[in-house]
Formats: C-alpha cells, sequence, structure tokens
C-alpha cells in the first residue's frame, strides 16, 4: 500500500542532510511553507543553499532560516525589499553568497529541471552583467543566452490538500513555484491543511500527481491559518 504521509513536520525533514540544496515554494509569504522551515531550523541542517522567488520577509519562514545562520547561498529572483533586513545584514557581512536570477528565468530553469532538459536558451539576461561568461546564440533574428537548469536535492512546498498518494491541489496564489519545484527535485516534501481519503481530490484538479511527491504532512488545526 503506497502511503507517503508523515507522523510529523519533524518526520518530514528529518533526512535533509547537511549541505543539501533546497527549493523552497512561495511567492513572498503566499505559499511558503512555514511550518516545514520551522521544522528545518529546529531539525539543525546547516550549510544550505537555498532556491527561492525572494530572501525572506521580516523575521518568519525563510528569514527565520537565514538568521539561524544555515544558509550558505541563496538563488533568488528579488533578494532585497523593505523587509528582507535578515538577508540584507547577512548579505553585506559577507555571510550569505547570493546568486540572481531573473524570475522568469529562475521558473524556466526549474521547470527544465523538471523536464528533463539539457538546457534552454532565453532571451532574458542577454547583455547584461548577468550573461557574462555564458554561452549566446542568435536565433531567428533574436539573441538568447544559454542558461542550464536548477535541480535541488529536497523541494519544501505548501499545498491545499494532499491525499495519501502525493496527490496535491493548491488554494489561490499559493500555488505560484509548488508545482514546477515539484517535478525539479529528488525529493519533495508537501504541508497540507488536510490530507484527504483517496478518491475525494476531483481529478481535473490536481495539479501535482503523486508522482512528483514523496512525503505529505498535515499542518497541526491549531497552526493553520486563513492565508494562501
Amino acid at each position: 500500500m503506497i502511503d507517503k504521509t508523515s507522523v510529523s513536520m519533524a518526520d518530514a525533514v528529518g533526512k535533509i542532510p547537511n549541505g543539501a540544496t533546497i527549493m523552497i515554494g512561495g511567492f513572498g509569504s503566499a505559499g511558503q511553507p512555514s511550518e516545514l522551515i520551522d521544522a528545518l531550523i529546529a531539525q539543525g541542517a546547516r550549510d544550505l543553499t537555498i532556491v527561492n522567488n525572494n530572501a525572506g520577509n521580516g523575521d518568519l519562514g525563510l528569514a527565520a532560516l537565514l538568521k539561524a545562520g544555515r544558509v550558505r547561498k541563496i538563488i533568488c529572483s528579488f533578494p532585497r525589499q523593505a523587509d528582507s533586513y535578515e538577508f540584507d545584514a547577512l548579505y553585506h557581512a559577507g555571510k550569505i553568497e547570493l546568486q540572481l536570477v531573473p524570475q522568469g528565468n529562475l521558473a524556466a530553469c526549474i521547470q527544465a529541471a523538471g523536464a528533463g532538459l539539457g538546457a534552454i536558451f532565453t532571451p532574458t539576461g542577454y547583455g547584461t552583467l548577468l550573461a557574462e561568461g555564458k554561452e549566446t546564440r542568435h536565433i531567428n533574428g533574436r539573441d538568447y543566452v544559454l542558461e542550464y537548469p536548477i535541480h535541488a536535492d529536497f523541494a519544501l512546498i505548501k499545498a491545499h490538500k494532499g491525499d495519501r498518494w502525493g496527490n496535491l491541489v493548491y488554494r489561490k496564489s499559493a500555488r505560484n513555484f509548488g508545482p514546477i519545484m515539484a517535478a525539479a527535485a529528488t525529493c519533495t516534501i508537501a504541508q497540507v491543511q488536510q490530507i484527504v481519503a483517496l478518491g475525494e481530490l476531483d481529478p481535473e484538479h490536481i495539479i501535482t500527481p503523486g508522482i512528483f511527491v514523496q512525503h505529505v504532512v498535515a499542518v497541526p488545526s491549531e497552526q493553520s491559518g486563513l492565508n494562501p
């Protein structure tokens, strides 16, 4: 019997080692798997490479992971904003490495990893510092930059509901990077608000099929809120 459910957040993240590359879903706080991140902080893994849309907000979630000193490098498209002070302090102190990737390229490179592609050509970044040292090509009258897929050892994502096979549905904007990160990681861990019985999820509404998910864990009801 296939059963991918984990009994706790700690159990779900327990095998993440030091030095792992981890994709973390979310666009700001929308869709960020905050409870899984808290469990990762408690677990103690360090020297991590994080792939995320931004570099944390305030003191919670990804920002808390940064503050704990667990991240060696972050790959993101939007590192600075009004409340990104944890990242700012680490970066200016030389305690974290930043790889800046334009948002469209970030999504495309993650998708390329999930699709098993060797590389992609994108026009974004051509002629800028982001293209220095990279192969370029002129195709059908337009200039492109060669970018490689972004893979990860683990993906931590947030969904609305899941079943024991790992099938997932999302709530509104919380969907964002979750589906493509699930396909691009060797091991995907999904936190959900509810684990339902097989057959309760409408097959037409399943966005991430269970083949891309290795662990599903429900957020305790007292922790789950109304945010996406």
